[in-house]
């Protein structure tokens, strides 16, 4: 089912029109005249079709069972008489999900969380096609996030591609992306949705954190031995370049040697004077 505009006039015109009914209904019965019962049953009868609509409100109409349409515009208003109105709101809305505990593509049990902000476009689809569409979307949208976040690990280590912790944004779009294709049937309107919380399941998070820090202090290293590699080279052709010494290759060996143990080592090198010579 789809969202029409319902008929619907001036409220203001339509009470006007009440109360000028009931006054001449009264003005006619207390002329012993039967027709004021005709015109006050007439008067209760328009007066059942007057409705407000609050601001970022809608009204759905239905009478005896059919759609009749949807009063989006807010203000008093003269619909069909004994037609039932539902009020459906318009407003953004958030959708704070659970803390769900997901097992990511590689198995490892991953807690995350999501925020959801959304607003009914389609009334009609929010009101006949669904029941109750705030628990569809909640429902839907804790499911759109376990399928979203088993198609992914939660970190890399090194590797090439997407993943939980390293690409949020690109999952939070694809999050709400499968989350509009999922709400599209209850006429929601996904506007963001957003990851509030990752972590590794408190089962694994001890030995995930250890994994970490060893990637961690192996990339440090990386970069330590990359730094001490090139000054050790500038070194030697800064003073072969500038005469200060000549070196063998023994002697070169040695001072690489030394270099490096003193660049790398964690903790500080202790200097030996050499007082004889070179050789």
């Amino acid at each position: 089912m789809k969202e029409h505009k319902a008929w619907a006039t001036n409220g203001y015109a339509g009470l006007i029109l009440v109360l000028a009914l009931i006054l001449s209904g009264i003005l006619m019965l207390t002329k012993a005249n039967l027709w004021g019962i005709v015109v006050l049953a007439a008067s209760i009868i328009l007066a059942s079709g007057v409705r407000v609509v609050q601001p970022n409100k809608a009204a759905v109409v239905v009478f005896f069972g059919s759609y009749i349409g949807t009063i989006r515009q807010p203000g008093l208003w003269l619909t069909i008489p004994f037609s039932a109105r539902k009020g459906v709101s318009l407003r953004m809305r958030n959708f704070n999900s659970k803390t769900l505990k997901v097992n990511d593509t590689e198995g490892n049990p991953v807690e995350i969380a999501a925020v959801i902000v959304f607003k009914v476009v389609d009334t009609a689809k929010a009101v006949f096609d669904v029941d109750k569409y705030e628990q569809f979307v909640e429902i839907q949208s804790e499911t759109a996030l376990r399928h979203v976040a088993s198609r992914y690990p939660y970190d890399l280590f090194e590797q090439e591609g997407y993943s939980l912790r390293g690409n949020a944004e690109e999952v939070a779009k694809e999050l709400a992306l499968e989350l509009q294709q999922r709400l599209a049937l209850a006429g929601v309107e996904v506007s963001e949705a957003r990851l509030t919380h990752l972590a590794y399941a408190t089962e694994i998070a001890g030995a995930m954190l250890q994994r970490q820090q060893a990637s961690a202090i192996l990339a440090a290293r990386q970069k330590i031995v990359e730094g001490a590699v090139g000054m050790v080279q500038m070194a030697i052709e800064r003073l072969e370049k500038e005469k200060v010494v000549d070196l063998d290759d023994e002697r070169k060996a040695t001072m690489i040697n030394n270099l490096l143990v003193a660049i790398v080592s964690e903790r500080s090198a202790q200097p030996v004077i050499n007082t004889g010579t070179v050789y």
